[in-house]
Formats: C-alpha cells, sequence, structure tokens
C-alpha cells in the first residue's frame, strides 16, 4: 500500500496546435494542481499566445514538432526539476476534463501511475479508435500480466519519482504504452479510474501506421 502524503502536484500538458481548447484546459487544471508545464511541440498557430501571462504555468518550447512522446519526456524532465510529488498529464482538446484529476490523485495512495478508463463508455468514440484501443489494452496485458484497462488513454497521474528510474525512448503516442512496460518491469503498480468518453469534431494528431509501428517495437521490447 502506497500513503506517501502528496505535497506538490504539476500538470503536463503536451500540445500542438491547439489555440481553440488550450487555455480553457490550463485555466481548469489550475483549479487542482500546484503548477503546470505546458509543453509546446513545435507549434505554428497562435496557441502559445493564449497562455502567456498566465501565474504557475511553466512554458517549455519544442521548435519542431517532434511528437507527443518526446513533449511528455520533456515534461517530466521538468517535473522532476521542480520536486513535484505527483504529475498529472492531461491533453489540451478538452478530451480530457480537468474536473476528474481529484479522482486520480485518490487513487495515487495506492497506485504509482494511475489511468482514466474511457472503455466503459464507448458510445462516443470512433469505431477505429475503440477497437484500437481494446486490442492494444488486450495485447499489453498478456505482455505485462497486468490487468491493462485503457492503454491509449493520456490522461494519467504519476508518482514522479518513477520518472528517475525508467527512460523513456518513443516520441509519438506509442511512448505512452512504453511507460507502462517499463513501470511494470520495475515493479511499479497501475490502476484505473473511470472517466467518460468525450468525443467532438476536433481531428486526430494519430498518424495510425506510426503509432502501429512504434506500438508494435514496445511490445517486441
Amino acid at each position: 500500500m502506497i500513503s506517501t502524503k502528496i505535497n506538490k502536484v504539476c500538470a503536463v500538458i503536451p500540445f500542438f496546435n491547439e489555440e481553440i481548447h488550450l487555455r480553457n484546459v490550463v485555466i481548469k487544471t489550475l483549479n487542482y494542481v500546484d503548477e503546470i508545464i505546458a509543453v509546446n511541440d513545435g507549434s505554428t498557430d497562435n496557441s502559445v499566445d493564449q497562455i502567456k501571462g498566465i501565474e504557475k504555468v511553466t512554458l517549455i518550447n519544442i521548435p519542431l514538432n517532434k511528437g507527443k512522446g518526446y513533449a511528455l519526456k520533456s515534461g517530466f524532465t521538468e517535473s522532476l526539476k521542480i520536486k513535484s510529488d505527483i504529475t498529472v498529464t492531461i491533453d489540451a482538446d478538452m478530451q480530457h476534463d480537468p474536473d476528474y484529476i481529484p479522482l486520480l490523485l485518490n487513487k495515487t495512495d495506492s497506485f504509482d501511475i494511475v489511468i482514466g478508463n474511457r472503455l466503459k463508455n464507448v458510445e462516443s468514440m470512433p469505431y477505429h479508435r475503440r477497437i484500437s484501443n481494446y486490442l492494444t489494452s488486450f495485447l499489453l496485458s498478456k505482455k505485462l500480466k497486468v490487468k491493462i484497462e485503457d492503454s491509449q488513454c493520456g490522461y494519467r497521474a504519476y508518482r514522479t519519482r518513477i520518472f528517475s528510474n525508467i527512460e523513456l525512448f518513443m516520441n509519438g503516442f506509442e511512448a505512452e504504452s512504453e511507460i507502462l512496460v517499463k513501470a511494470a518491469r520495475n515493479n511499479f503498480s497501475i490502476g484505473f479510474v473511470d472517466i467518460p468518453t468525450i468525443y467532438a469534431d476536433e481531428k486526430s494528431k494519430m498518424r495510425s501506421f506510426q503509432a502501429i509501428k512504434g506500438f508494435i517495437k514496445v511490445l517486441l521490447s
């Protein structure tokens, strides 16, 4: 049982061309965390302008788009640097409702990683994403011998110290699966909380072929 007192919580928000939703996500997230690390993954729109001057927000600028995994790693490095106890990761496109952050944080008393599970209600999830999620979650569960309920959800709370013990190499969306593989190998515990599935008319930035290729590489590692 993990029962370490939480003193400092930060959120890592990677973003690439999210000028429509970014400010709202940041403002709502600040209700639940002490600090935000916003990682600009080479945006070419006005995303950065939307969050300039907001207190308790540290901005990391990556000049060229490197991928979500690269952005997350940059955020984790900063989170370790500022000595946060918990690092929450949340997407910038409003597919993750910041109001669920307390649910994730509550479970960090018992787990090193807590992941939002969207697969209890998938009616609004595009069919191809639904199939992909079920398949990757099943394969990772078999590999890790741990029940992975939603492997692709990036809405998570981590005990920040785990990033001192695992080294990440993947730069795309598959990095979130890589984290689970390496966390399990280091005997870090993984838990889940149910969250709603939120999809609107946003265009996914996931490149299917690259994501599948990356996931297979992680699965075979």
